[in-house]
């Protein structure tokens, strides 16, 4: 038997972990460091084809592991709340001519206003009927905007981006674009990282150890069940609508399909569930991979030539070295890669203090 003070200790002690390897408050400014200066010397390609997705990924699987690392939710709508955001995101900017910081803002409330929808059922069901519930979603949204005439997106499901600027100051270069992405992707994250270390995040963690022993210590169910889907789907929004401003220029709805939601599924549990860290290391490995990926094979196809490795294979390499990624840390690693971190970091740092 356990008591009901575990439960509140269990949460204490999860949400620490995120912060508890030495260094990580150093390492996390050594980083927005480097952040800050990577346009002076990356290209063009490098900033529009891996560095602002990478950190609109970082945005949405954040957003999703407050629901399924934090919550212990499982959802399969994220890429759905991600098309709300973009959608609302660009008419309301484009249409209705709302700043572009206020409609980022709208977007995200709109995909929150969503996600409490769907959020309603995780009250009286969880694991596999909630996952079919979140995965309707994705479906219903998709169709919605396609066929509602007010989103304009008709058929082709593309709505186009007028110029961006805020104020005076239009945002037409790549440079541009990545600050103000890595603006909002800074802010939420601290916002996420002062959520999950307060009360909220604490009911979260014990919700997800034991819902029933939180539920007898007075946690509200509805409350925080829902203010998680509301979190999650509010930053898919506000990176949908990044998508729309920083990165493709259109809202098109064939971006958001079920292959993105799984696809950031995945990063959380690569990255690791429960992992504000995580989340980024999982986006910004997944958005590597493909490259890593095509290196390899080039370096394979001259040493083993083509009669070896049909082209049905290489097509879809790419599914399975990410499948199977899912199934390692699964098995092996269950905190994913930022537990790697966490162990490497420690490690490194009882070698300097015994050298």
């Amino acid at each position: 038997m356990f008591r009901q003070s575990d439960t509140l200790t269990d949460s204490r002690a999860a949400v620490a972990r995120t912060w508890a390897w030495p260094g990580a408050r150093l390492a996390w400014l050594a980083l927005l460091t480097v952040a800050l200066l990577v346009p002076l010397v990356s290209s063009e390609y490098w900033l529009k084809g891996i560095l602002i997705p990478a950190l609109i990924y970082s945005l949405a699987t954040l957003g999703l592991n407050v629901v399924t690392g934090y919550a212990g939710l499982i959802s399969l709508g994220q890429a759905a709340f991600m098309a709300v955001g973009a959608f609302m995101g660009v008419i309301s900017y484009g249409r209705y001519g709302v700043p572009l910081l206020g409609s980022v803002l709208v977007a995200g409330l709109a995909a929150a206003l969503v996600g409490a929808v769907v959020g309603v059922p995780s009250l009286r069901i969880r694991g596999l009927y909630l996952l079919v519930a979140t995965l309707a979603a994705q479906f219903i949204v998709t169709w919605s905007i396609q066929r509602v005439p007010w989103f304009g997106a008709a058929s082709f499901g593309t709505v186009n981006t007028p110029p961006v600027r805020i104020g005076s100051w239009v945002i037409a270069s790549a440079a541009e674009q990545y600050y103000l992405t890595l603006a909002i992707v800074a802010a939420l994250t601290v916002f996420g990282r002062n959520l999950v270390h307060s009360r909220v995040g604490r009911a979260w963690i014990a919700i997800r150890e034991r819902d029933v022993a939180a539920a007898s210590l007075g946690i509200s169910m509805f409350r925080y069940k829902l203010l998680a889907f509301m979190i999650s789907s509010f930053y898919a929004g506000v990176a949908g609508a990044l998508v729309v401003f920083a990165w493709v220029g259109a809202a098109n709805i064939q971006e958001y399909s079920l292959d993105l939601s799984i696809q950031i599924l995945g990063m959380v549990i690569i990255g690791g569930m429960g992992s504000i860290a995580g989340s980024f290391l999982g986006a910004g490995f997944v958005t590597l991979m493909p490259i890593l990926i095509n290196v390899s094979l080039r370096a394979g196809y001259r040493l083993i030539g083509n009669t070896l490795v049909s082209s049905m294979v290489l097509a879809n390499v790419e599914h399975v070295v990410f499948g199977a990624l899912i199934l390692f840390f699964l098995i092996v690693e269950p905190r994913g890669l930022a537990r790697l971190v966490e162990v490497s970091a420690t490690r490194l740092s009882g070698r300097k203090s015994t050298a």
